[in-house]
């Protein structure tokens, strides 16, 4: 079943360094367009981390120090990157709790301002987690019928997150042919930042999800406790959780001001 769309979508994959959204960097980035009309494009790129690759992380992607030395860093392809999500929504396998996390921290670190609130996100691993229990490999032998050959290359991951969500399409019939239906079916929890530092209560507010202010409004700690946002702000938070910190800190700053 091929996609119904209203605008383009990207499904894209990345291989790190590491698994530590704040610290770790792209080595990566594969990303498949697909438009409307049923077009396609494609790149991938290579990407200096600029950071050494742990010897397990290689045994992981097969991606050396030596492979991405005289590759861009980041911050020279990030341009080319969000020229070509920017108009889309995007899909991935686990990328609602670390692909576009980390996608996000790069995006910031590189300068430009990432944002989520005017597209939606679809995480195909939650449809099969939710249906059939699995890995990406055993997904796409399940759904497609194939072998995944080179998996963890960030290329043949992605295509296969594509062919799987257009299988499971076609198996699930409760599944609505709609991005925004995909993107609430496979969303977890009400988070604001993607790493989960701030969520929404069951009023709609902005809470902290961790620590001793768990579940206390954000702009209430910001105003009993001012020195909480420095501390933040100086910690080792992701820099997307940060800014929507900042956000709404300044939103407060300006409803006191009117």
């Amino acid at each position: 079943m091929e996609l119904k769309l209203n605008r383009p979508i990207c499904f894209f994959d990345l291989e790190t360094t590491g698994t530590d959204i704040s610290k770790d960097r792209i080595v990566e980035i594969s990303i498949l367009k697909v438009y409307p009309n049923g077009n396609k494009e494609s790149k991938t790129w290579l990407v200096n981390p600029e950071i050494p690759i742990p010897p397990s992380t290689t045994a992981f992607h097969g991606i050396t120090d030596e492979k991405v030395a005289n590759e861009p860093t980041f911050k020279e392809l990030s341009s080319q990157v969000y020229n070509m999500i920017k108009d889309s929504d995007l899909a991935g396998y686990n990328s609602d709790r670390f692909d576009i996390p980390l996608l996000a921290e790069e995006m910031l670190r590189a300068g430009v301002d990432f944002e989520m609130k005017n597209r939606v996100a679809v995480d195909v691993q939650t449809i099969f987690h939710k249906k059939e229990e699995r890995t990406l490999s055993a997904a796409y032998k399940f759904y497609c019928g194939q072998t995944l050959e080179n998996a963890h290359s960030a290329e043949a991951d992605t295509n296969a997150t594509y062919e799987i969500l257009k299988s499971q399409l076609d198996r699930y019939e409760d599944l609505t042919n709609d991005i925004k239906a995909l993107s609430e079916y496979t969303k977890r929890k009400a988070s604001v930042d993607f790493a989960g530092f701030i969520a929404l209560n069951k009023d709609g507010d902005e809470v902290f999800a961790f620590g001793k202010f768990k579940g206390v409004k954000v702009e209430k700690v910001l105003e009993d406790e001012p020195g909480y946002y420095g501390w933040m702000q100086n910690a080792d938070f992701p820099l997307y959780t940060k800014k929507v910190l900042t956000a709404i800190k300044l939103r407060k700053l300006n409803n006191k001001l009117t």
